[in-house]
Parts: C-alpha cells; sequence; structure tokens
C-alpha cells in the first residue's frame, strides 16, 4: 500500500491588531445615565399617579415609553469605552 504524502504546515496567519480605538466620547456617559434614570423616573411616576402622569392619555403605554428611554440607555452603553 502507498504511503500518504506528509502535509507541510502551513505558517500561521499573523493575527490582526486590534483597533484602538480610544476612550469614549464625553457625552456618552451623562446620555447613558440620563436615560437610564429618566425611564426609571418615568415608570415611577407612572405607579406613584395611579396612571394619571406622565401623559395620562397613554395609559400603560407609559411603561412601554419608560422601558424604552431605559433600552435607550442600553444601547448608549454599548459605546462606552
Amino acid at each position: 500500500m502507498p504511503k500518504s504524502r506528509i502535509r507541510k504546515k502551513d505558517k500561521p496567519a499573523p493575527e490582526p491588531k486590534p483597533a484602538n480605538l480610544g476612550p469614549s466620547a464625553p457625552w456618552v456617559a451623562p446620555l447613558m445615565l440620563g436615560l437610564f434614570l429618566f425611564g426609571l423616573i418615568w415608570i415611577v411616576v407612572y405607579y406613584v399617579s395611579n396612571g394619571d402622569y406622565p401623559i395620562g392619555s397613554l395609559n400603560n403605554y407609559n411603561l412601554l415609553v419608560g422601558f424604552g428611554f431605559i433600552t435607550g440607555g442600553f444601547i448608549t452603553s454599548t459605546q462606552w469605552r
């Protein structure tokens, strides 16, 4: 039976250098915290006022608005380095 050829190992590919992104913009952290707090305050005011405030006509959609601000805070947090 013929013997199989021995393969030469290829040279490993050079590892790519990580991009030097530097620090984040100075507005990222305050915006992130502001969105978190504003969303939390929106939800707390809705519950404390029995649904009359911040916008009474939205009814339970006020929760969606509050969680929307909190989600915006999480999205902004991905830009923080």
